[in-house]
This record gives C-alpha cells, structure tokens and sequence, in this order.
C-alpha cells in the first residue's frame, strides 16, 4: 500500500459513496474481481471533474462502465464522454451499464484497440481518463497529447503500480519488468517534456495529473 495502511483505513471510512445504482455496481463488479478505480482515487476524481468543469471527456479503458458513470453523474448535464473498450466480454456489460443508469446518450463506447481508436477522432477534449493496460500509456500519450486542447487534463490512474515503480528492476517480478520500465518510462516523460505541468499524486494506486499548456507537444 502506497499510504500507511491506517490512514488509508481512516480516509476510506470518511467516503460518502456515489449513490445507490453505482454502489451496487461497485459491489457486484469486485464481487467479480472487475478492476474498478479505487475509493480514493474516485474521491480525488470527483474533486477535479468539480474544478476543471469539463463539457468534453476521453477515457482510455471502460471495463464494465463504473469510472465513466461516475463522471458522467459529476458533471454537467452537457458533458459527454467517449469511453474506449476493447475487451469483449466487458462491451455488453458497460453498455447496459450505461442504460440502467440512463445515462446512454451521455456516454458514447467505442469498441477496439485504444492506440487505433484514438488515431480516428478528432477532439479536442478537456480531459482524458487513461486507465487501461499500464504497459501501453507510454504508446497512447502522443495520441492523447494531440487530443487534448491546450489547458486540458490529462489523468493516469495506476501509475505507482502499488508500489513497485520505486523497487530496483531486479526486485520486480520478471513477469511484471516490461510495464515497470514503461511506467518509469512515461513518468519521466511526463515530468520532462516542456509543455506538460505533471504532478504525481500517491492516491489509490498513484495518479499522475497532467496540465497541456502549449497547443504543439515535442515529447522527449
């Protein structure tokens, strides 16, 4: 755990929730071990929707549609979101998701893979939740960088891997060496790249929020 384990405890305690119908999808989705945006991090989510006030929303990564319906119901009426998926047995579940909360005109769901999806639209968007595969955010970032308008935010959630991104390569699990050394890959990128204000924040599984302040990007 990235914070002390009591405070986490103590933080989780002071949640208000998100409502009935995304509570009980909260449950049922851990109750099927769906990857789900943690408690803190949706918090700290909610916090920046509230501050930024965007009309337009890219997220990278649906699963079964919790994070996008959570924007969508902390947001204005005139907000919409484009959610991309490409895990098939998720794309049915996050539609009707969409519908039960009645929120299907608000939430557009592209089906496939992210990088190609995203060489397809257009923008500009004012924020994009990337939360997918961690070893592919150092390949989307060109991609969203180009999406995003200047002054918009991008926020990656997952990004201190519960800790390991501060571990020496050897002490990482062979299996998981790849996506730490992307990860540490598209941090240093973040933080070097003029342009692009990032601060990384240890909530939840680590956020890395990125400010675009420059319409053209060079990346490092």
């Amino acid at each position: 755990m990235i914070i002390q384990e009591r405070i986490a405890v103590y933080i989780s305690s002071l949640d208000t929730g998100n409502g009935e119908f995304l509570d009980g999808l909260e449950r049922e989705a851990l109750a099927q071990e769906v990857p789900l945006i943690r408690k803190d991090m949706q918090s700290f989510l909610k916090v920046l929707l509230a501050l930024q006030k965007p009309v337009s929303i890219l997220e990278v990564g649906t699963a079964v549609g919790f994070s996008a319906l959570l924007m969508a119901m902390n947001t204005q009426p005139d907000c919409h979101i484009t959610t991309i998926e490409r895990y098939e047995k998720r794309i049915p579940q996050a539609r009707a998701n969409f519908a039960a909360a009645g929120m299907q005109e608000r939430i557009t769901l592209l089906e496939g893979d992210a990088q190609d999806v995203m060489r397809g639209l257009a923008g500009p968007y004012d924020m994009i939740f990337m939360d997918a595969a961690k070893g592919q955010y150092i390949y989307f970032l060109p991609e969203a960088l180009r999406l995003l308008r200047r002054g918009g935010v991008l926020v990656s959630d997952n990004v201190l891997q519960d800790g390991d991104i501060i571990e020496s390569h050897y002490a990482v699990e062979r299996r998981n060496r790849t996506i730490y050394k992307r990860m540490r890959e598209y941090l240093y990128v973040l933080k070097h790249t003029e342009g692009l204000l990032t601060s990384i924040v240890p909530v939840g599984d680590g956020a890395a929020v990125t400010v675009k302040q420059r319409e053209e990007i060079q990346l490092i």
